[in-house]
């Protein structure tokens, strides 16, 4: 099945600046049994939440893996652990990192289930900043709210539809104000 995972980064890591970081994760997915279909340019955007650090290079790619979700998700945290993330304080939730991976759909599974999802996606920024999820969330709860997840998907997906929300990411895009958008710039004309 198709998944889609997000990626971002706006430290330097062993392997590079940001941008050659994201280049270096998908290198490592590929070598750890993760086909790559599919991937969006690099895009520059603003650290989310606003002022919290420097901008984020950030793109979605589409990858076909025969691994349970919660065992992609694994592999994902793995290579970011590689890229320098392993460390307590490069864990801090929506804090400037070497590498970020998301896994932000597989297919249209909805989990653990409709309500769980609902609820984190319901979430107050304040409370979602202090809370972990005790187990995989998918969609990823937040990715509506996210035009720099949005807008790469809507380059390389844009048929995909939120298996709750009934949205495309071009639909979901359509609650953005133009300002926001225009803070995801493609990296090569920065």
């Amino acid at each position: 099945m198709e998944a889609l995972v997000a990626l971002g980064a706006n430290l330097p890591s062993d392997y590079g600046q940001p941008a050659e970081t994201l280049a270096w994760a998908v290198k490592r997915l590929k070598a750890r049994g993760v086909a790559l279909i599919d991937e969006s340019q690099i895009y520059r955007t603003p650290a989310f939440p606003g002022g919290s650090g420097p901008d984020y290079a950030n793109q979605v790619i589409a990858v076909r893996s025969s691994l349970a979700p919660a065992e992609l998700l694994a592999v994902l945290h793995a290579v970011e652990d590689e890229a320098g993330r392993a460390e307590p304080n490069k864990r801090k939730r929506w804090g400037p990192r070497s590498l970020d991976l998301d896994l932000i759909a597989v297919g249209e599974q909805v989990a653990p289930d409709a309500d769980t999802q609902e609820a984190w996606r319901s979430l107050p920024m304040e409370a979602a900043v202090a809370a972990q999820p005790t187990g995989l969330v998918l969609p990823h709860p937040f990715m509506q709210d996210r035009a720099f997840v949005l807008v790469p998907l809507a380059e390389i997906r844009p048929e995909w539809r939120h298996p709750l929300l009934g949205q495309t990411a071009p639909e979901m895009l359509a609650n953005f104000t133009d300002a926001a958008l225009d803070a995801v710039r493609p990296l090569a004309t920065v």
